[in-house]
């Protein structure tokens, strides 16, 4: 009774606390404060939207020239849509309709159009896609039938199946297979696109910062999953939305399952429930959604004991920071554009290495998707190479998750932990390469608790 009165006591507190210093609340990274970044009418949102995908398909034409490509054609049935389809798509628009069809030509000739969508389930999409062709005389017509890569193998097996039956057998060896077509089309991101994903990922680092603060968190009451669903709905009253379930673990605790070998297959399974305790480690995978695009996050904060401050942080949980900080900057530095994921992967392991840092790197490109289109730098369990999706090129003009962790001995734990970090880049073409989209994590967020002699005075 008298422990759960206490921390009642610890929980009105620390709740008047955040209250009244607010405004004095310093951020995870130097000169940074984030705030909430309100999001304009879905109206507006709306017209955001169609303007950035009108500046997407100009691009088609260019990008079929580029692979040498003529033509590329995508058809899709109603919830059964080509991956590509949702960057082609218009805002108000919330799924394939009928048949629904793209045709896109390189040169075409005559004053034709160089794009064609109909939404047509009738033998009139059919004679309309044949005559176009016919006039047309495409050397190769590219088809998104990739058996690997998701953004370039969105064409189901059956409309495969219509669309030969549809346009003739004549056309059937003209059909070629080029991943990089909807690869560059769905990374490509818009100049217009990036002070909204800025403010989005502000509005992430506010939520976080909010989460792992005295103003949630109630140590030995307060569990992962209260932390998890409060974020959750954090983000519904913001009118944002998500792209996976948050996830708060306990890095002192049962450990991270990125971290448990090579079979580790998976991420950010479901974390364990139990309550948050003094001198925890603790870490979240976070991110938003809004307008077409995607964030992706990771932190990491203390739950300081009773009375301790900043100064009280064991050393080793800041040193481990920096070390996962500096295992950032090795990725950073070593993502040249034209590389593959896999020779990036392996220049980082082999400097980080040299430099002592072990850990693992799994980055992504993200933006249009959480996990979008571009070439992928290592999974948690391929930290050799990366079958297929390693080999890919990394490209200008797109977002990437620089997601990773680094392996710290903490003698006051006496055992070795990991620091997880994720943070999100986008290429500059002013300084001509990588820059943090909002920042990244510097310092520990710190879940304070007042003094045994503050609750004594309530």
């Amino acid at each position: 009774m008298m422990r759960g009165l206490k921390l009642l006591l610890i929980y009105l507190v620390n709740s008047a606390a955040v209250l009244a210093t607010v405004d004095a609340h310093v951020g995870t990274a130097p000169g940074k404060k984030p705030q909430f970044q309100i999001l304009p009418s879905l109206r507006e949102q709306a017209e955001l939207v169609d303007g950035w995908t009108e500046e997407r398909k100009a691009m088609i034409p260019g990008l079929l020239r580029k692979y040498d490509i003529d033509a590329w054609l995508m058809s899709q049935r109603e919830y059964a849509e080509d991956t590509v389809f949702w960057a082609l798509k218009e805002a108000t628009q919330f799924s394939a309709r009928r048949r629904t069809t793209h045709l896109f030509l390189a040169d075409p000739t005559d004053g034709t159009p160089s794009s064609y969508s109909w939404v047509e389930n009738t033998e009139a999409l059919w004679e309309d896609l044949r005559k176009i062709l016919a006039a047309q005389r495409p050397r190769s017509i590219a088809l998104n039938t990739h058996p690997e890569i998701a953004f370039a193998g969105g064409l189901h097996a059956g409309e495969l199946d219509a669309v030969i039956k549809g346009i003739g057998e004549e056309w059937k060896g003209k059909f070629v297979l080029e991943p990089m077509l909807g690869v560059e089309l769905v990374a490509t991101m818009v100049k217009g696109r990036l002070p909204w994903y800025k403010k989005m990922m502000e509005t992430a680092w506010a939520i976080i910062e909010e989460g792992f603060s005295e103003k949630v968190i109630v140590p030995g009451k307060s569990t992962s999953w209260d932390v998890e669903w409060w974020m959750r709905e954090r983000i519904q009253s913001l009118n944002y939305t998500t792209w996976f379930q948050p996830s708060v673990f306990i890095l002192t605790g049962e450990g991270f399952p990125a971290a448990d070998g090579p079979s580790a297959a998976v991420d950010d399974p479901r974390a364990p429930d139990r309550p948050i305790e003094y001198g925890d480690l603790i870490h979240t995978d976070f991110g938003v959604s809004a307008l077409g695009l995607n964030t992706d996050t990771q932190h990491i904060g203390y739950v300081l004991y009773p009375g301790e401050t900043e100064d009280d942080v064991p050393k080793s949980f800041v040193e481990g920071l920096k070390k996962v900080n500096r295992l950032q900057d090795i990725v950073k530095s070593n993502m040249k554009i034209g590389m593959t994921g896999n020779e990036i992967l392996k220049a980082a392991l082999k400097q980080a290495h040299i430099e002592g840092i072990e850990g693992k790197i799994y980055c992504h490109a993200t933006g249009e998707w959480g996990h979008s289109a571009g070439t992928v730098i290592g999974m948690t369990n391929l930290q050799d190479k990366v079958p297929v999706l390693g080999d890919l090129p990394l490209l200008k003009n797109t977002y990437y998750s620089i997601e990773l962790f680094a392996e710290h001995f903490v003698p006051e734990k006496n055992r070795t932990i990991v620091f997880p970090q994720e943070e999100d880049v986008y290429w500059d073409d002013t300084t001509n390469g990588w820059e943090w989209v909002y920042g990244r994590q510097e310092e520990l967020l710190l879940i304070r608790t007042p003094g045994e002699d503050a609750l004594d005075e309530l």
